[in-house]
């Protein structure tokens, strides 16, 4: 597993790792202990996904078309 702050990781390396942690904890490879820590980075793995997902999601539908249906730039998402 790696030792990068899941805050500070790319979507792909918070998904692989994700892969590997339940990979592990569904062939059960590790002592009780173990499995708990892993599956609380798991969780926080899964939510930083979770997170970047929605963020990439809210892009693209800020993105507006013209009358072609081309893109012709992107609106302000709102603040919330």
């Amino acid at each position: 597993m790696s030792e990068t702050p899941v805050a500070e990781m790319s979507f792909e390396q918070a998904m692989a790792e994700l892969e590997q942690v339940v990979g592990k904890l569904e062939r059960g490879e590790v002592p009780l202990e173990e499995s708990i820590t892993l599956y609380e980075r798991g969780q926080a793995l899964r939510k930083h996904c979770d997170a970047k997902l929605k963020a990439a999601e809210e892009k693209v539908a800020a993105i507006t078309l013209d009358a072609e249906g081309n893109p012709a730039g992107t609106k302000p998402l709102d603040a919330g």
